[in-house]
């Protein structure tokens, strides 16, 4: 354990610190540190004897070379008395002799004497003499006592040497010999216990290891440790699920490619902690609305943290990543969130008053605004107070039943619906209200919700009733109307049988008590009241006056009114009113015959309701409409340009490996092997890029078809030709049915010869070996013709069948040899549907299969000549050193144009010319007149449709055949460029057959051109 709660974890010889993380991932942290506690236990490299034997035998090593080195010091010291003066003599004698030798020179040669003068040779003579003598008398005395000195010293000396190594040594010696056998007995002795604790520490440090294995395996949090560089270590499989990553494919990585998370608000890549844990040390999280994004393109909201993992010495040696898929809870916190907001919305907008209080004592818990304007109380003074105190009858000890007679029942009842109280406001003053309540538990807490309304309107209303007047007057009393007679101020005077019945009222409850505008909608009234005022230009209130104005005015007056039944449900009438006047013409009163109007009105809404309805369904289907275009439009747009990226590359890959393939020298067994097998991947792939894009097309509608009379036998003869080689390949038989009596069906024809062909090309790939592939046309009926497709292969079970047409689903072929993408049956039938035909299989498990299809039949049209079909004049294929032609090709792509030009290169009649962009393209052919143009349609600058429009507006090269060549190969984009004018068009990738076809048909006709206006020419 470590200052601050870290742990030590032992990763191969490296003890590593792991400082405890957040809540995330403590767990795991506890694994760590078991690990590291019982690896920091590491085994023994030497037994404790052998450590025990070899310091004994040191230690007396170490005491014998002391010992001799004091001895060799004696001896040392002894011996260097005897040279030292030996020396001191030499030194002597060499003096003098050299001072004998000066005195020679001295006396030297004779020639020299002369120049000297005698006084001072013999002056310097005497004093050398003097010296000399001196200095031998000194010698001679000294020499006895230096002598005996010397020898005495050596002597002593050598004398303490022998006595130290005789007092010293040998003790120790015996005492250090002692100490090691007696460490070594011991030794023997704990070495048994100390390898029992090494072999249980081993086996509990792999004990421990195996656990965190299967812990972290196990673990229900996503777990990525890093090395210090931030490169993965480890994922436990959770992480892998979440990252797409195996750990064999993130191991060495950094864990930024690996764990790849963004904001999902700004859509930016986000900062991995792991980063910020390495180089600060501390336990790092992620903030909210982290995305993280998989190896698949998948999008996860996660929630995570980092700690650092350290090693014996606190160095941070790497970092453990703790992270989770939050999407279903933030999904579930949104909606919680959206929840509590229109719970709130409707709290706060609610007119009757709402009051949440507890069972236990009656104190006030939430109150919504209604509630602050009906007792006069803010929420923060009512939160705290009693119930009782805004309604005191439901205290305790009232003679009606109190809240804590309903809260000492524990049975959920509620307390009452539409109990009439007496409310008291914050001013003192009571009104009477109705309170409906219901409990409810909440964290095991027992609580009340009251619903309040004020009925001080009602109340009043039902006070004037009984104040009212009664005029005992009754001129119709029927069930099925309701008759009110008021006096002239409104007063109610007669009150039916069927006003009692309509509205619910007795009679002797609104008898001189009430008038009608009072179980009246008082919106309608003040509506009436304003209509009325503006048509007949005076004011008039809201009320009784707006209902009986038009007849005090003598003009008949039937309109539609709403009354509120006494139970507070509303009922549509149509009200007739007439003024009671007195033989002076006085207005004594109003007589008032009301309808229900219910089944009408209820009609009438349903129908506005219905017509509101489908206008909002129309309206949003017009928006679904609107959006669906514009996602098939944006699709299309992507379809196109998917298909054109695809088609660039894979048009060099196959387009040269074409020319390798019929190219001088021809290729080698071992080349063309390589070869076959690069064109059979690109064509195959080139296939599942046509599927898709038919798929695609289909399923948003825009796949367009053109519907002719198709002949069944030239179809037959086309797909018998192109399928042969598939079936020579596989040892497959081929058995077409012959056609003595023409059949022709309405269809399109490119699509009818692309659905036999997929599945004459099933039938040969599923087939047995050496097996048939037999092909039947009949007529099924008189209006339709059956081809049918047999094959003598397996066969397909009743599940199999259950599943074909289905998209991408290959009946459980995935793992088997064969290719396939699962959707070229779904492209079948969709076409067949398209076309108003029908496909079906019938299949015997052992017995192969039979596909059908059936198709409109059509009557043989007259022969006609095909309109996009020009009469050519047959031109020999010219081999000759001149060029007779020339041919512009415009492509941006330098892949696409060195494909070309070694095709042309083959052509000896053919100069090629070449343009990177449109603009070029056209000065080119405006100055060299080619015979034919070649024209990409995705160009730099202007389009190939824009140039070959100005191309066909000059008059110059109007009449050059322009070709396009282009990856825009889906059908809508080929019918643009042939509605714009183009020749041919050619999709890439290149087929050298067609390519060459479509060039030869080209040149034919530019020199038909040439040809027929030379005769214009002469003509004229």
């Amino acid at each position: 354990m470590l200052p601050g709660g870290a742990v030590m974890v032992h990763r191969g010889a490296r003890n590593i610190p792991l400082q405890t993380p957040p809540t995330a991932t403590r767990g795991l942290v506890a694994l760590f540190r078991k690990l590291g506690n019982v690896r920091s236990r590491r085994p023994l490299q030497a037994s404790s004897t052998q450590a025990c034997h070899v310091g004994g035998r040191t230690a007396v090593k170490a005491v014998n070379r002391i010992t001799a080195a004091l001895a060799a010091t004696g001896l040392l010291l002894g011996a260097l008395g005897v040279p030292a003066f030996l020396w001191s003599s030499h030194q002597i004698d060499e003096g003098a002799q050299a001072r004998l030798q000066r005195q020679h020179a001295m006396d030297g040669p004779e020639d020299l004497r002369p120049s000297l003068q005698g006084a001072e040779i013999s002056n310097l003579v005497e004093a050398e003499e003097v010296a000399l003598l001196a200095h031998a008398t000194g010698l001679e005395s000294s020499m006895p006592r230096l002598l005996t000195v010397a020898i005495t010293t050596s002597a002593l000396l050598l004398l303490l040497a022998a006595c130290f190594v005789h007092r010293f040594h040998r003790p120790k010696r015996q005492l250090l010999r002692a100490a090691a056998d007696l460490a070594e007995g011991r030794s023997f002795e704990t070495q048994e216990a100390i390898n029992d604790q090494l072999r249980q520490a081993n086996l509990s440090l792999r004990e421990s290891e195996e656990k965190l294995a299967v812990t972290l395996n196990s673990i229900g949090d996503a777990v990525i440790s890093t090395d210090a560089e931030a490169n993965v270590m480890r994922m436990n499989p959770v992480a892998e699920q979440l990252t797409g990553w195996t750990q064999a494919e993130a191991t060495g990585r950094p864990v930024e490619e690996v764990f790849h998370i963004i904001n999902q608000e700004t859509r930016q890549s986000s900062k991995i902690p792991v980063m910020a844990t390495l180089a600060l040390g501390t336990v790092q999280g992620l903030a909210n609305h982290t995305i993280l994004i998989a190896r698949d393109g998948s999008e996860r909201a996660i929630a995570d943290s980092c700690a650092p993992i350290r090693d014996r010495d606190g160095r941070v040696v790497g970092a453990v990543l703790v992270f989770r898929d939050v999407t279903e809870e933030y999904a579930a916190q949104q909606a919680l969130r959206d929840s509590t907001a229109l719970i709130e919305t409707i709290l706060k907008t609610v007119v009757d008053g709402i009051i949440t209080l507890q069972a236990s004592n009656g104190c006030i818990e939430t109150a919504n605004p209604a509630a602050e304007r009906m007792f006069g109380y803010s929420a923060a003074e009512l939160i705290g107070r009693t119930f009782s105190t805004l309604i005191p009858e439901l205290a305790q000890g009232t003679t009606r039943p109190s809240l804590e007679h309903y809260s000492a029942s524990l049975e959920a009842r509620a307390i009452g619906l539409g109990r009439e109280v007496v409310g008291l406001r914050r001013d003192g003053s009571a009104f009477p209200l109705e309170i409906a309540a219901s409990e409810m538990w909440l964290g095991g807490q027992r609580y009340f919700t009251g619903i309040l309304r004020d009925v001080t309107a009602r109340k009043q209303a039902e006070v004037a009733l009984l104040k009212a007047g009664a005029l005992q007057s009754a001129i119709f009393n029927s069930a099925n109307f309701s008759s009110i007679a008021t006096d002239a101020s409104g007063i109610i005077q007669i009150f039916n049988v069927g006003a009692e019945r309509m509205l619910g009222y007795a009679a002797a409850e609104v008898l001189n008590r009430t008038t009608p505008a009072d179980f009246s909608d008082p919106d309608e009234l003040i509506a009436r009241a304003r209509m009325l005022s503006l048509e007949l230009g005076t004011s008039i209130a809201p009320g009784f006056e707006a209902l009986v104005f038009k007849a005090s005015r003598g003009i008949g007056d039937v309109y539609e009114l709403t009354y509120i039944r006494k139970d507070g449900s509303r009922l549509p009438a149509e009200v007739s009113v007439t003024a009671l006047r007195d033989p002076q013409d006085a207005i004594i009163g109003y007589l008032l015959i009301g309808t229900d109007n219910t089944e009408r009105k209820r009609a009438a809404v349903e129908r506005a309701l219905l017509d509101q309805v489908l206008r909002e369904k129309n309206a949003e289907l017009e928006s679904a409409r609107f959006v669906a275009e514009r996602a098939n439009q944006a699709k299309s747009e992507f379809l196109s340009g998917m298909s054109h990226e695809l088609r660039t590359p894979l048009s060099a890959i196959l387009g040269f490996a074409q020319l390798i393939e019929s190219g001088s020298p021809q290729p080698t067994l071992s080349q063309k092997r390589s070869i076959d097998q690069i064109l059979k991947a690109g064509w195959y792939l080139l296939e599942l890029i046509n599927e898709v894009l038919d798929l695609s097309l289909i399923e948003s509608g825009q796949l367009s078809l053109s519907m002719e009379p198709v002949s069944l036998a030239e179809v037959m003869y086309e797909c018998q030709a192109m399928i042969e080689p598939q079936a020579r390949g596989r040892g497959i038989s081929l058995a077409f049915c012959r056609f003595e009596t023409p059949y022709f069906v309405r269809a399109d024809r490119t699509r009818v010869k692309q659905i036999l062909i997929n599945l004459l090309s099933n039938a040969i790939k599923y087939n047995k070996v050496g097996g048939t592939v037999s092909v039947e046309c009949r007529p099924s009926s008189p209006d339709s013709i059956r081809i049918s497709v047999g094959d003598t292969g397996a066969g397909l079970t009743p599940d199999q069948l259950a599943q074909l047409f289905q998209p991408f689903n290959r009946l459980g072929q995935k793992a088997s040899i064969e290719e396939g993408t699962g959707i070229g049956l779904v492209v079948c039938k969709r076409l067949i549907d398209s076309m108003g035909g029908v496909i079906g299989v019938a299949s015997t498990v052992g017995n192969g299969c039979v596909f059908w299809v059936e198709l409109p039949r059509m009557s043989e049209p007259e022969a006609t000549a095909r309109a996009d079909e020009p009469t050519l004049l047959a031109q020999p294929a010219v081999r000759s050193g001149a060029a007779l032609h020339s041919l512009l090709y415009v492509e941006d792509n330098p892949a696409n144009l060195m494909l070309v030009e070694d095709l042309v290169a083959r052509r000896h009649d053919i100069r090629l010319l070449s343009a990177r962009d449109g603009q070029r393209g056209i000065e080119i052919a405006r100055a060299t007149l080619p015979d034919v143009i070649l024209m990409d349609i995705n160009l730099p600058g202007i389009s190939g449709i824009q140039a070959l429009r100005i191309l066909a507006e000059d008059p110059a090269t109007a009449h050059i055949p322009v070709v396009a060549l282009s990856a825009n190969a889906i059908p809508r984009d080929i019918e643009k460029g042939l509605r714009a004018g183009f020749f041919r068009y050619l999709t890439k990738p290149i087929k050298l057959n067609e390519f060459m076809d479509t060039l030869d048909v080209a040149l034919r006709f530019a020199t038909a051109e040439r040809v027929r206006e030379g005769g214009c020419e002469t003509g004229k």
